[in-house]
């Protein structure tokens, strides 16, 4: 018997032993071998390529100021949680990532908070103001910034809103979408305050296109992380790019922006400038067109019942044919459409105002499951056309982003417009077309338009570099210059936010829209490909939890615990049984 148990003491220590040999070496070849495993089906914690490649990158601590901190209701909770562990997520990738949670309600003088609360506004940061409703049936009002402040250097800080806006959503669908947009928001944050110049983006001017008022919002969206300016070519070389010259007097030309926007141009561009676009095209420029083939506005319907939609000859059909589309000549009518108010009656001295869906308001969905348009909510068009694929872009990549719905009907010009049609009753019989494109992402290699037809005096002032094939590049081409206008306050005379329509008071898509365009034409895929992605939220049925509350906290209390001891009965039956005497 004593041998016996010298054995088992023996074997205990040897089993003691090994354990602890194998946790060395696992730490050891951790120590050189870095990975992580991630179990969810949807591989929520699992960071995208673009993600660990800037993280990778970091040459200094970006540092994250988190004001999600406090007695929070539980959706705040569970963004708080989300947040930290994607910050924690970075850190294992990045020994230049650091962060703290702070609370800025924690102090209990009042001054004190609101001082806080002063310099947190200034920093950029929004509050939320909520209603708490406690489970005896009380109520109390709280204050929360749900964002944060990156830093980076000590000398470069910028603000970052960690929920989502909740135009049109509930408190909890806005929370989830926040949670999925986590890893874009904190990561584009990293790319922003470590950036040591921002990109150049251009408005084009000069061609009838939209005024800065009209793209105020966008301008000023586009400006936190672009260098915004507006240029009119007229005609110039270097408008677009900029030349060198080296000691053999060849003259090389580079692009001087990063992309450029010509957005609802209403003249007719002369040869000379359609030229220096194409060769800022060939040389690795970017473009947003935002091009309306018919003309049509709701201007001419204030005063009067009825008005024409007529083509109008903007001498681009040529150029953009030749990089891979076509911008037909006619209006869509979608039965899925925005509404309009229009005056019906005034009683009492006070106007009656009743809404009234507009067919040529088209709310235009996804038309592919690329990044920039993956996951996005509808787009508000004013009088779009369709947009066709050429089947001689050899080299392109022609690529669907926008579409009506499948009750679409296609009135080639001229289009007679009437507000008789408001007081129809709707009949998708009326709409016998499916779904018709109208944009494309165009990407590859582009022929120039002039190529062996060179204007005589380019050639002749020998000014500029001249490519008849462009480099690998990309343009964004859509049959609509609304979609990038804001509306402006009809009592304020101020702009409004880019996508928020004043008179029914709905949010739309056409400011993601255009932030997605820019920064996949500027910064490539990785960025938006974060954006769009879709992770899988299970919601709680908060319903069933006030109803079944009781039971469930039972069960998860006694069961557990019942368990527990059961086993321990069971274990200490078989160790008696085992070490007992016979």
């Amino acid at each position: 018997m004593e041998n016996k148990r010298k054995n088992m003491k023996r074997s205990h220590v040897f089993t003691f032993l090994i354990t602890v040999v194998i946790v060395v070496v696992i730490n050891v070849i951790g120590s050189f071998v870095f990975t992580r495993f991630d179990l969810t089906s949807e591989k929520r914690y699992t960071l995208s390529p673009t993600t660990k490649e800037i993280l990778s990158k970091l040459d200094d601590y970006v540092y994250f100021k988190v004001y999600l901190e406090g007695d929070f209701p539980a959706g705040f909770k569970k963004l708080r949680r989300e947040t930290k562990e994607m910050l924690d997520e970075f850190r294992a990738y990045s020994k230049y990532i650091d962060y703290e949670f702070i609370n800025p309600s924690e102090s209990s003088d009042a001054n004190e908070r609101n001082e806080t609360y002063k310099q947190l506004y200034q920093s950029g940061l929004n509050p939320t103001d909520m209603v708490v409703r406690n489970s005896d049936g009380s109520s109390k009002q709280m204050i929360i910034w749900p964002g944060a402040l990156v830093s980076y250097r000590n000398d470069t800080e910028i603000a970052i809103d960690l929920l989502e806006n909740q135009n049109g959503q509930s408190d909890e669908a806005a929370l989830n979408a926040s949670m999925q947009n986590l890893e874009f928001r904190l990561i584009d944050a990293v790319k922003k305050v470590t950036r040591l110049q921002k990109p150049n983006i251009a408005f084009i001017e000069g061609h009838g296109e939209l005024e800065m008022q009209d793209v105020y919002d966008i301008t000023q969206t586009l400006s936190q992380n672009y260098n915004v300016s507006r240029v009119a070519i007229d005609g110039k070389i270097d408008a677009l790019m900029h030349r060198t010259q080296n000691e053999d007097e060849d003259i090389k030309a580079f692009v001087s922006y990063d992309a450029i926007i010509i957005a609802k141009p209403t003249q007719p561009f002369d040869e000379r400038d359609k030229f220096l676009i194409d060769q800022y095209i060939m040389h690795g420029g970017k473009v947003l067109w935002l091009v309306e083939p018919v003309f049509a506005t709701m201007d001419s319907l204030q005063n009067q019942e009825s008005t024409i939609g007529i083509e109008q000859d903007l001498h681009l059909d040529d150029m953009l044919f030749k990089y891979g589309v076509r911008l037909n000549r006619d209006l869509l009518l979608d039965l899925t459409c925005a509404s309009i108010v229009i005056r019906t009656g005034q009683v009492a001295g006070q106007p009656q105002m009743e809404y009234y869906r507009w067919y040529y308001f088209p709310l235009l969905q996804a038309a592919s499951a690329h990044p920039i348009v993956r996951n996005m909510n509808a787009i508000k068009a004013d009088f779009v056309s369709s947009v066709s694929a050429t089947t001689s872009a050899e080299g392109i990549n022609q690529i669907p982003l926008l579409k009506t719905s499948d009750y679409t009907k296609i009135s080639g010009t001229p289009v007679f417009i009437s507000l008789s049609m408001l007081r129809q009753t709707p009949d998708r019989r009326f709409f016998p077309s499916k779904g018709q494109n109208t944009a494309y992402l165009l990407k590859g290699t582009f022929p120039s338009l002039y190529a062996n037809r060179i204007p005589q005096e380019i050639i002749d002032s020998q000014e500029m570099q001249f490519l008849d094939e462009s480099v690998p590049t990309a343009m964004i081409v859509v049959a609509d210059g609304d979609i990038i206008r804001n509306q402006i306050d009809i009592r304020r005379k101020t702009p409004l936010a880019l996508g928020f329509d004043q008179y029914t008071g709905n949010t739309y898509a056409n400011k993601e829209f255009i932030e997605n365009c820019i920064s996949y034409l500027v910064d490539g895929e990785g960025l938006i490909d974060i954006r769009s992605r879709e992770l899988k939220i299970r919601l709680l049925d908060m319903a069933k939890i006030n109803k079944e509350r009781t039971k469930w906290q039972l069960i998860n209390t006694i069961v557990p615990t019942a368990l527990i001891v059961a086993l321990g009965f069971v274990m200490a039956f078989i160790r008696k049984k085992k070490y007992s005497k016979k």
